[in-house]
């Protein structure tokens, strides 16, 4: 195995623990002050982390399908993407992971690469959208997990999962 494929897949095992994590509601919640009594009652007004639950609920996206041996964006891919984007960006709290996924045409190896090369298309093209790069991460799983057995073409896809980022500590800048 040369440096380049030992390389890319210690990236693929660090980047699928981070994309398997979920966002942690309860750490916002330590520095948040208890409601008071009179605030207790009132149920018409939602808490601060209910807003962005709320918001993040709002995301969803389908897939990417990409041809054959490509990781170059179909031009049909372009309204979502547009659509992802824009809500992303009214959305600052919300992050995302791209996930590159192959057919199972191809070494296993291979089919990482074409992955991850399907995932940072989609992330450049967000950037170049105006998401800010740091909010999107990108994993690839190769042929690992097909949408279909039968369906070759469906697994040729890249798909989003968002999150809410994690917000620093005032004591932690």
């Amino acid at each position: 195995m040369n440096r380049t494929h030992l390389f890319l897949l210690l990236s693929v095992i660090g980047l699928t623990g981070c994309a398997r994590r979920a966002a942690n509601p309860s750490t916002a919640d330590a520095h948040t002050p208890a409601p008071s009594v009179s605030d207790r009652g009132n149920a018409a007004k939602p808490a601060p982390d209910d807003d962005a639950e709320q918001a993040l609920a709002a995301l969803s996206a389908t897939p990417i399908y990409f041809p054959l041996d490509s990781s170059l964006l179909p031009p049909e891919a372009t309204d979502e993407l547009a659509r992802i984007a824009q809500a992303l960006r009214q959305r600052g709290l919300a992050k995302v992971t791209v996930a590159g996924h192959t057919c199972e045409l191809g070494t296993t190896e291979y089919n990482i690469a074409l992955g991850q090369r399907r995932a940072a298309s989609v992330r450049a093209y967000l950037v170049n959208l105006g998401v800010e790069p740091g909010r999107i991460s990108v994993i690839s799983y190769g042929e690992e997990r097909p949408a279909d057995v039968n369906a070759p073409e469906k697994n040729r896809r890249a798909e989003f999962s968002f999150r809410l980022a994690e917000q620093a500590h005032a004591g932690d800048l």
